[in-house]
């Protein structure tokens, strides 16, 4: 939104900005905040940066943590959920050297960053799109107690089929009766569709504050399951946008009283929360991935692109789905992909070919396991680098036994069982995925070693934690035995 200082003090006069908001994200894709009054931004602040504790975000030891962030500009944007008129904009971090300020290798914008400088100065691509579709739950109440003696968890939705008697959400103590059955939402219209006006809300927020969407709807999950997919853009740019969706809609949220999960499956039994990425290449303003005469109009650069993402993709579930919740929505024979393979308009292949991109402009191909739980910043980077990878090694899918399939992947026989790859189906089995496979991440220095043993040793933490944990279907099968 801003170019320049001067396009900062402009905006600041427009709209009487009283304050100044920075947000820096930290590796789980977190942001974390710190706000001044308008009056002590100055140019000196786009030069020396504020100082801040980076052990608090996770990135280095106590005994080294000093570290800087400097605004970005350009991400600059007019907060709507901010009661005082603010601006608020990303930093970029910093390490302190001796020498003066150094870019912080780990930090996930410039993880971003550098994977686009890798590609170009690779000569492949100048300008790779991302396009991402959102899908969360828009619920009433939240509960949850994880103590030594009470587990639980209560999750509401005023449109859930289970309110259809003495929902406790009409204002009036009455039942209009129009709630949503279970798998039931898909594109549900109006009196079902209880979130509409709320994500209409959500959308022109969005709109104002450089997130372009593409459209909205509401998604299959029955107690309040929506989805909001928004336009293409460069890689650190969606991802930036992805945390300002995630932010908004959250927030948004909770002003209408309502709360906001990106949980990859908050409910048993009801269809859990995806992050597909569609994704492109243009070198000279030419699209790269379009053939005429290829395997769905496909050049051979999207089949190696293909090729390198398939291949890396158990190492890549460790990044684009983190979380060990991710793997309760990563199971064969339910609505999310885990076949490593490829194919047209096959919604069961980790990766989907759109049918209906057919011009060489549009010609893409989505990544279909990805969640919210994410870093942006480190998901749609690793992905990039497979492809990458993929492409510098002519890598040929089909030759590889990933496709394409043009068949129901959920249902296979023994026998294509055993020819066909699966996704890790748990954090653990991610987490020794990407620890065997991550060289493809560290080239051009992109990712470093640092940041992966970091990462890993989270998600390990994490894996490890939740497996101490009893789980209540376990007093169902066994505390009578």
């Amino acid at each position: 939104m801003c170019k320049s200082f001067e396009d900062f003090l402009d905006l600041v006069n427009e709209h009487g900005i009283r304050m100044v908001d920075f947000k820096e994200v930290d590796l789980e894709g977190r942001w974390h905040h710190l706000s001044i009054p308008v009056e002590r931004f100055t140019p000196a602040l786009l030069e020396k940066g504020i100082g801040f504790d980076g052990s608090s975000y996770g990135f280095l030891a106590v005994e080294k943590s000093d570290m800087v962030f400097i605004p970005d500009l350009s991400s600059a944007f007019i907060d709507p959920v901010i009661e005082i008129p603010t601006i608020t904009m990303i930093g970029d971090i910093f390490r302190i050297t001796d020498d003066g300020y150094v870019r912080f290798e780990s930090d996930p914008r410039n993880v971003a960053e550098k994977a686009e400088r890798f590609m170009r100065d690779a000569g492949i691509s100048d300008r790779c799109l991302f396009g991402p579709e959102f899908e969360f739950y828009v619920l009433d109440n939240v509960e949850y107690r994880n103590e030594i003696n009470h587990i639980e968890v209560h999750l509401d939705s005023a449109q859930a089929a289970w309110n259809s008697i003495d929902s406790p959400y009409d204002p009036v103590d009455r039942n209009p009766g129009y709630k949503v059955r279970g798998h039931g939402g898909y594109h549900a219209d109006l009196p079902f569709d209880v979130s509409f006006d709320l994500r209409n809300t959500m959308v022109r927020a969005l709109e104002g504050c450089g997130v372009p969407v593409k459209y909205h709807h509401a998604e299959n999950g029955g107690p309040g399951q929506v989805e909001i997919e928004v336009e293409f853009a460069t890689l650190k740019e969606i991802a930036d946008r992805t945390q300002k969706l995630k932010y908004l809609v959250k927030n948004l949220a909770i002003q209408n009283k309502k709360t906001v999960t990106f949980m990859p499956k908050p409910f048993y039994g009801e269809c859990g929360s995806g992050m597909h990425v569609h994704f492109q290449m243009f070198n000279e303003n030419k699209p790269i991935f379009y053939e005429e005469n290829g395997y769905s109009q496909l050049s051979d650069i999207a089949l190696w692109a293909i090729s390198g993402i398939l291949e890396h993709a158990p190492a890549l579930t460790a990044l684009c789905c983190p979380s060990t919740n991710s793997y309760k929505r990563l199971v064969p024979g339910w609505e999310a992909p885990v076949t490593v393979c490829f194919a047209t308009s096959n919604r069961s292949a980790v990766i989907r070919v759109p049918g209906y991109a057919r011009a060489p402009e549009d010609k893409r191909f989505e990544f279909r396991p990805a969640d919210a739980t994410a870093n942006p910043y480190l998901c749609y980077a690793a992905i990039a680098m497979a492809a990458v990878d993929g492409i510098q090694k002519k890598s040929d899918p089909r030759a590889k036994g990933f496709g394409p399939y043009d068949k129901n992947m959920y249902y296979l026989t023994e026998e294509e069982k055993k020819i066909v790859g699966h996704l890790p189906k748990s954090l653990e089995e991610a987490a020794d995925a990407l620890e065997r496979d991550h060289a493809f991440l560290l080239n051009g220095d992109v990712f470093s070693a640092e940041l992966i043993a970091s990462h890993l040793k989270k998600l390990r933490k994490d894996a490890q934690e939740l497996s101490l944990v009893p789980h209540p279907l376990e007093f169902v099968k066994y505390y009578d035995l």
